[in-house]
């Protein structure tokens, strides 16, 4: 018996419906193997390859920036947060800090934003004594939570210009972070390595860096080491924390020089890993002024720095973040607010359409 024609209509319609669906999610699966750039890309080539894209899109975390110091207009330090929207590529508010702070750390803990230490605005008590502006305060945003909360206080102190790295473990209540360098209540720069059980504040201290170290870049390499570089106390230099041997086991970590870089530089804020596990380092300034270089190091038997494009504005204390096979850098001094993405396909800096809503220092993690 032959099918009826609304049979045929129903088999029709419902074979079209899976077909569409089947391209979205190829398109969607070209978007996410193309990259950040690329999917953007895609954005106008189709309706459907549009729709692939923005799946794709809607899966990666937020660029989020929060506090700073904001060099336009003369408002100083800040409690804004703000989310880069990766489908839109537009900035949306977000809830702000509960203390305003600058010079400060921020690292994501199992899905929670962790906010440490930092300088806090100035208060004067009486109107010719500045207090000390450094804070131990922690605060953190959990994961569909509306607000921040207050954590207990750092033991160690108030600190800032300190590099914050997330800990790989689960059998702590709340999460650990380990804490590299900064300078404390009395400015002076440490060499202090600690780390932090954000349930109680509490601050073990681990292997000591060589050299005192603050504004510098740091990042946990593919192997778990920890490289970092350039500060405002150590310009150019570059060192490791890991194993004393490759591959050694139930060894303590120990520090290891590493090669100088080509240009003494502080304030290159978060150091990030490109995909094919170079240590790049982003901008920054030095005695002789702002910078738009950028270079990573090779590890390895043949370790050496290469440079990379510059980006197209010279920037320091900026959001620095690595995403699906990009680079984003946001914010800075001097008076920057733009935001730019580096393509490691296509080996560029690209301009994104919109700059913060603020211009000046700030922090950021991918949320």
């Amino acid at each position: 018996m032959a099918p009826s024609p609304s049979t045929t209509r129903v088999e029709a319609r419902s074979w079209a419906v899976d077909r569409v669906f089947s391209l979205l999610e190829v398109w969607a699966l070209v978007a996410a193997f193309s990259g950040l750039v690329g999917a953007w890309r895609l954005l106008g080539v189709c309706r459907v390859s549009r729709a692939g894209a923005k799946e794709f899109l809607g899966t990666l975390p937020r660029l989020v920036v929060c506090g700073g110091y904001q060099s336009e207009g003369g408002e100083g330090t800040v409690s804004e947060m703000w989310g880069l929207n990766l489908a839109t590529m537009r900035w949306e508010a977000m809830p702000a800090l509960l203390r305003a702070r600058s010079s400060h750390a921020c690292c994501v803990v199992r899905g929670a934003l962790v906010v440490l230490g930092g300088l806090t605005p100035r208060v004067r008590v009486p109107q010719w004594l500045d207090a000390p502006p450094t804070t131990s305060g922690v605060e953190m945003l959990s994961k569909g939570e509306g607000a921040f909360m207050e954590l207990p206080s750092l033991s160690c102190g108030a600190i800032y210009g300190v590099v914050a790295l997330a800990v790989d473990e689960s059998h702590s209540a709340l999460g650990q972070v380990l804490l590299l360098g900064g300078k404390n209540q009395d400015l002076a720069a440490t060499s202090s390595v600690r780390l932090v059980d954000l349930a109680t504040g509490v601050c073990t201290p681990q292997a000591d860096y060589p050299h005192a170290r603050s504004h510098f870049a740091a990042a946990r390499l593919p192997d778990e080491s920890i490289a970092c570089a350039g500060g405002a106390d150590r310009l150019s230099t570059a060192a490791m924390w890991g194993p004393p041997v490759q591959g050694a086991l139930n060894t303590a970590l120990t520090w290891r020089e590493l090669s100088g870089m080509s240009v003494g530089r502080f304030g290159c804020s978060a150091g990030c890993v490109l995909s094919d596990g170079r240590f790049a380092v982003f901008g920054g300034c030095n005695y002789l002024g702002f910078t738009s270089s950028c270079e990573a190091l090779t590890l390895g038997g043949d370790e050496h720095w290469s440079p990379l494009p510059p980006m197209h504005e010279s920037r320091a204390y900026f959001a620095c973040v690595t995403v699906a096979g990009c680079i984003i850098v946001a914010g800075g001094h001097p008076q920057c607010k733009s935001a730019e993405v580096f393509d490691e396909v296509l080996g560029r800096w690209l301009r994104l359409p919109h700059g913060l809503p603020y211009s000046g220092e700030t922090d950021g993690a991918l949320l």
